[in-house]
């Protein structure tokens, strides 16, 4: 009762101040302040009290969730320009034939409907705000990254330069290493994925396309070996070197190397083929049906999560570095990406050391 007394008496001065207050203006030739006013004010403010007393603090896990849902939301309410601008402050590398950005999560590379902003529609003010560049002169893209995927992306400044990256490209030349936290740990712990892949049309109540596995072998029917079949027309042969760098609490760290550049490969390979999902993916978490990523307990608990509100995890591939052959006696030309954050606190919640500079 004291503390309510305390409370009573401080909302008292203030009605006694601000009704001395109007009292003197009134003295002045204005209407004064009735009783009925004071007692109205004073039942305002011990409201307010009351629902200040009352209001239920934010949980630890609602934290998470509204950070992961600004995160996922931020990069396509911000303008075109200012995203043009976190590019250019994101410049890995450049020289007179390329430059290597930090893609961001959330961008696409081209306009797809409801995306505001893409990698695009960014590269003409780029170009006008990048050193070197000629006037009128164009940036071009010479590989794909998928919308959800980080880290670097290589850009030419001519075509000339962009047909030379795709060249290698083709050629397997162009060394590429991602890193992706995946759910379970992949068996063996080293390997590489030979499995071609095609889109495939799934049915039932949620029908749509993926891009799924197309064995060339199939295990015999006695169970004790496998056979050869015909490779499918419409399928395109994918090749995944992986390597897991580190494991812990049912996720690991594995590090891949695409020799192919195939559609959703690296998300394919790992969920299909090896059984292990990126964490966030929840495309290919389940070849069914379109539902949020469903992880174990464990892993929600260490990403301070509960299962309905997983849908809000991004995903967590991450172009690390790319490596381009020398020209003419130069030197190769190594491009690195910092991890964006996310990644860094996920692999921090899950007790998973990072990996030294490359």
């Amino acid at each position: 009762m004291r503390h309510a007394r305390e409370v009573t008496f401080t909302m008292l001065v203030r009605a006694y101040a601000t009704a001395s207050k109007t009292e003197t203006v009134a003295s002045n030739g204005k209407a004064g302040l009735k009783a009925a006013d004071i007692a109205s004010r004073l039942r305002s403010e011990k409201e307010k009290e009351t629902n200040d007393k009352n209001e239920v603090p934010v949980s630890p896990l609602q934290n998470r969730v509204n950070e992961l849902k600004q995160f996922s939301q931020q990069l396509q309410s911000i303008h075109p320009s200012v995203l043009v601008k976190a590019l250019y402050r994101g410049i890995l590398y450049q020289d007179q034939n390329i430059i290597a950005i930090n893609k961001p999560y959330g961008v696409p590379l081209h306009n797809v409907d409801g995306i505001r902003n893409s990698i695009v529609e960014c590269l003409p003010l780029l170009a006008k705000i990048t050193d070197g560049m000629q006037a009128g002169a164009q940036l071009h893209l010479c590989h794909s990254l998928e919308k959800e995927n980080t880290g670097v992306l290589i850009l030419a400044k001519t075509e000339e330069a962009a047909e030379h990256v795709e060249t290698l490209i083709r050629s397997h030349k162009m060394e590429r290493k991602y890193l992706a936290v995946t759910v379970g740990v992949p068996v063996p712990s080293e390997g590489v994925i030979d499995i071609p892949i095609i889109e495939k049309e799934v049915t039932g109540p949620q029908p749509h396309f993926k891009m799924g596995l197309s064995p060339l072998f199939k295990v015999s029917e006695e169970g004790d070996g496998v056979t050869r079949v015909r490779a499918h027309r419409q399928a395109h042969s994918a090749v995944t070197q992986y390597r897991v760098l580190d494991s812990t609490s049912g996720c690991s760290l594995v590090e891949l190397q695409p020799v192919t550049g195939v559609k959703n490969q690296l998300r394919v390979h790992m969920a299909l083929a090896l059984t292990c999902p990126i964490l966030g993916d929840h495309k290919y978490a389940h070849w069914n049906k379109l539902a949020p990523q469903k992880l174990p307990e464990g892993i929600l608990r260490r990403l301070g999560l509960v299962q309905s509100k997983t849908r809000y995890l991004p995903l967590h591939l991450h172009s690390r570095r790319i490596i381009l052959p020398g020209v003419k006696g130069h030197s190769d030309i190594t491009v690195s990406c910092p991890f964006p954050k996310y990644f860094t606190n996920t692999l921090k919640r899950l007790q998973i050391p990072l990996p030294g500079k490359e």
